[in-house]
């Protein structure tokens, strides 16, 4: 699970780093793969196989250090079964479904690129 004191650190910093709250967030959701990410659990909880099979052409290795990074924000978060093999399941927190509202608004205006074609 997330540490709560770890997320509040690591969003207070990227508030010092940037004043402007679209670099801000960019910060968070611009690396390759993380809008991807966020998409897929905004649908419900993912097994990490799940995530990789919906994210085609993104290596494992790039698959999990994004998961990491969106669990240190506090937008993720791990939860780990006790059972062999396994099981870790990934969801977004209530701060990660707050970004819902974004990834159907750019859900939207690219269907609307599509019929503009």
């Amino acid at each position: 699970m997330v540490n709560g004191g770890s997320a509040a650190r690591g969003v207070r910093a990227l508030t010092r780093a940037y004043a402007c709250p679209v670099e801000r967030t960019l910060a968070v959701v611009g690396a390759k793969w993380t809008l991807s990410i966020i998409r897929d659990l905004v649908e419900g909880p993912r097994r990490f196989s799940e995530l990789e099979r919906s994210l085609h052409g993104a290596s494992p290795k790039v698959i999990s250090a994004r998961l990491r990074e969106l669990e240190r924000l506090g937008m993720v978060s791990r939860t780990v079964y006790p059972e062999v093999p396994p099981r870790v399941v990934y969801a977004l927190t209530s701060q990660g479904r707050s970004f819902r509202p974004i990834i159907e608004a750019l859900r939207t205006w690219g269907r609307a690129l599509e019929n503009a074609s």
